[in-house]
């Protein structure tokens, strides 16, 4: 439902073509049926559309034009083996084509002879079935009128020749297979097109207007749910995602519903992973819905597939929120693509914007099932999750590190060297504490760092600034615990350097991590929840600074009143002394106030984390 890498860090569905086809002469009703299955690449602007060469169909899931508008026209209507002619395509504007020529007695079979080009600069040559050369597309989606190339007789040609050219006007307009003009060899018999070979239009499935919204009343006794936020009503809040099975003998009517002006889409897959999934979409195009089964290749558009394996569909617009269903038979056997639902999946949930029929990535991660689940013979109402667990684990130990363990061990070696200065197994107290605080910090650094690389299996070149700013400031929180295993004694002329240098280096690490944190929450891997994530960011920041300038404050006040010089000097002494000791207590209060300030902020951000 944000890197060629390994499946598991694809994404979610996208977009679609024209998935039946318009009738020509000579084709079989047989191969029509065949073409309806095949799967193509999914529009190519640039003309690179090898994979469609057979089918000759574009892949935008929209219903071709029946009436073609565009024409084929050639330079003689008879040939000889070796013999170049003049091919032209011509029509109204459009953006892409494929031409190819075929056997007019077999249009099923490949493509016959080459083309040359005429204008290399909106045409170009495709190699269909190993034969170079063999095809004609365009190089780019501008607008063009018409296309000239030549065709190259083969010397085993067969006795007739029939153009054929698919046109897209735009994306959800086409026409596909539009025939053109047969040509023939001189001593060939007149060529006859047999009737039983006239292919005809297909029909899709009749889709009705729902008129009332789903119900979910019956989730976990007669329907499997999906609902995210968990134990959303579909029928009073617009914000919920719901996604029903509910099994009706040996088929399972299926409800999905979610605040989506673009598309709704839901797949089955054996993996927590994007690819190779069996998926359903609904988009929203020009004021209805259209639900078209498709499957998922990785991490490109989902292929749209035929809709004659779904029965009973309906949809309903309304208040932004879109609503449709359908039915399908449980196991659909011979049909590629289609899962046996009899089978136990995980589940992805998905929405994201639509163009003109084009559906574009999610707009947020998908929700996933937290496992599998069989949704047909064990009603339950499950929720799922929009994040790895790697992820989350990911997120909640960096803030735990660099806004809870650091932050307390800054405060600690800065103002409370005179507090805790008793000796504690050799060293002063608020060293211990300190070394102990500033390890742990580098510790769940480590183990922070390697999980997005676990969870990608690689390196993430779609998460921005984010994964950079991480390197720098896991090499920073390896080597400042190695500079201080190095620290020069206390009366050495290195020492104030190594102040100075591990000050600087401590600080660029926490101003580094706290920017990678507001950049990592904004991506689609956690992508928690604002205004809020960023409120909470802020409050700490405030925090901690607010902290600081109070006790730098109080420092301050302590040391001036050390300077007050008096005759009594007994006296001064002793309310020095009483003055440091209220010092001391007030130091402690303020950082048990900073300490509590802190884990409400870890625990609210953690909720966050684990609400996704």
């Amino acid at each position: 439902m944000l890197i060629p890498q390994r499946k598991r860090d694809r994404q979610e569905p996208r977009s679609p073509i024209c998935s039946s086809q318009m009738a020509v002469p000579g084709f079989s009703l047989g191969a029509l049926i065949l073409l309806l299955h095949i799967s193509s690449v999914a529009n190519y602007p640039n003309g690179k559309v090898t994979k469609s060469c057979y089918g000759m169909i574009p892949e935008h899931g929209h219903t071709p034009q029946s009436d073609p508008v565009h024409h084929i026209s050639v330079s003689q209507m008879t040939f000889r083996p070796g013999d170049q002619l003049k091919v032209t395509l011509s029509g109204p504007p459009f953006k892409g084509f494929l031409l190819e020529a075929r056997d007019a007695d077999d249009l099923s079979r490949s493509p016959i002879g080459s083309f040359t080009l005429i204008d290399s600069q909106v045409s170009q040559l495709l190699t269909c079935e190993d034969i170079q050369g063999s095809a004609v597309s365009h190089t780019s989606p501008s607008k063009k009128t018409e296309i000239k190339v030549y065709w190259n007789a083969p010397n085993s040609a067969p006795n007739h020749v029939q153009f054929l050219a698919t046109v897209v006007e735009k994306y959800k307009i086409c026409w596909v297979k539009i025939p053109g003009p047969i040509i023939s060899q001189p001593n060939a018999f007149p060529f006859t097109t047999p009737e039983a070979t006239i292919a005809r239009l297909s029909t899709l499935p009749p889709v009705s207007h729902l008129t009332t919204s789903f119900s979910a009343l019956d989730c976990g006794n007669k329907k499997f749910c999906i609902r995210n936020p968990l134990n959303c009503d579909p029928e009073k809040e617009h914000a919920c995602f719901f996604l029903s099975f509910t099994r009706d003998d040996q088929s399972v009517m299926v409800e999905m519903s979610g605040p989506s002006k673009g598309y709704l889409s839901f797949a089955f897959s054996d993996d927590r992973w994007m690819g190779d999934d069996d998926a359903y979409v609904c988009i929203h195009e020009d004021q209805t819905v259209s639900i078209q089964p498709s499957h998922l290749m990785g991490r490109s558009h989902p292929v749209m597939d035929s809709r004659d394996t779904l029965e009973d569909m309906a949809w309903r617009l309304e208040d932004g929120v879109m609503q449709c269903s359908f039915r399908r038979n449980i196991s659909i056997p011979g049909v590629k693509n289609r899962f046996d639902l009899n089978t136990s999946y995980y589940i992805f949930l998905a929405d994201g914007a639509a163009d003109d029929g084009r559906i574009y990535k999610h707009s947020q991660r998908p929700l996933i099932t937290y496992e599998k689940h069989d949704v047909i013979n064990s009603p339950k109402n499950v929720g799922g999750s929009r994040s790895s667990l790697l992820l989350k684990a990911h997120g909640a130990l960096m803030f735990v590190a660099w806004v809870t363990t650091v932050s307390i061990g800054v405060l600690i070696a800065r103002f409370f060297k005179p507090v805790w200065s008793k000796v504690f197994f050799g060293k002063a107290a608020w060293f211990q504490v300190h070394r102990l605080l500033m390890l742990m910090t580098s510790a769940l650094t480590c183990i922070a760092f390697v999980l997005p690389f676990i969870y990608t299996g690689g390196w993430s070149w779609s998460a921005g600034c984010h994964p950079y700013l991480g390197c720098i400031v896991m090499v920073l929180a390896v080597f400042q615990p190695l500079l201080a295993a190095f620290r020069p004694a206390l009366h050495d002329p290195r020492r104030q350097m190594f102040n100075w240098t591990h000050w600087s280096m401590g600080t660029a690490a926490r101003i580094i991590a706290v920017a990678a944190m507001f950049l990592g929450m904004d991506l689609p891997g956690l992508d928690l929840p604002g205004p809020w994530k960023t409120y909470v960011m802020i409050g700490f920041v405030a925090w901690h600074v607010g902290t600081e300038i109070v006790l730098e404050i109080h420092a301050y006040r302590l040391s001036r009143k050390g300077e007050i010089l008096d005759d009594a000097r007994i006296q001064i002494l002793q309310s020095f002394t009483v003055a440091e000791a209220e010092g001391h207590a007030f130091k402690k209060a303020v950082l048990t106030i900073y300490i509590c300030g802190n884990v409400t902020f870890l625990i609210m951000f953690l909720s966050a984390i684990n609400s996704l």
